[in-house]
C-alpha cells in the first residue's frame, strides 16, 4: 500500500459513495487507475466492505452503554456464545487490564437496557461488570 492508496482510503472513509470519477479528480489519476486500485484493495481485504452510517436522527432514540465485564478463566467461548444471542450487544472486544471484555450496547429504553444488563450479569462465567451509560456524543469517527 502506498501513499496514493492511503489517500484513496481516506477519501472513501469520508464518503464511500463518492463516484470513481470524483475520486480520480481528487487524486489526480485516471478513472480506470482508481477503479483498479479499489478492486485491488478489495481483493487484498484492505477494503472489507461498505456500510451505512446512521445519523443522530436515526440513532437518537437508542440508549447506548459501554459494559466492562470480567470473566472466569476458560469461560470466554461460552460467554461469547451467550452474548451473541443478545441483539442489544452491538460489539464485544477482548481487553487487557482489570476487565476482560468491553461491550457496546444499544437499547430503545432504559427498561430494556436494564434487562440486558441483568442478563449479562447472569451469564455463567461472568464474574463482574461495570456499566457506563452514554450521555452525549462529542466525537464520532466510527459511525
Amino acid at each position: 500500500m502506498d501513499d496514493t492508496d492511503r489517500e484513496l482510503l481516506a477519501q472513501l472513509e469520508g464518503n464511500a459513495r463518492l463516484p470513481v470519477a470524483t475520486l480520480a479528480r481528487r487524486l489526480g489519476l485516471a478513472r480506470s487507475t482508481v477503479q483498479a486500485r479499489i478492486e485491488r484493495l478489495e481483493e487484498k481485504g484492505i477494503i472489507a466492505g461498505y456500510a451505512l452510517r446512521l445519523g443522530d436522527a436515526a440513532r437518537g432514540d437508542r440508549i447506548r452503554a459501554t459494559v466492562l465485564i470480567s470473566i472466569e478463566p476458560r469461560s470466554t467461548p461460552a460467554v461469547l456464545a451467550r452474548l451473541k444471542t443478545l441483539t442489544q450487544v452491538e460489539a464485544a472486544h477482548t481487553a487487557s487490564g482489570r476487565w476482560d471484555m468491553v461491550l457496546q450496547l444499544a437499547a430503545p429504553s432504559t427498561a430494556l437496557l436494564d434487562e440486558v444488563l441483568d442478563a449479562i450479569g447472569e451469564i455463567d462465567g461472568v464474574k463482574g461488570s461495570e456499566s457506563l451509560i452514554h450521555l452525549s456524543t462529542r466525537i464520532d469517527r466510527l459511525g
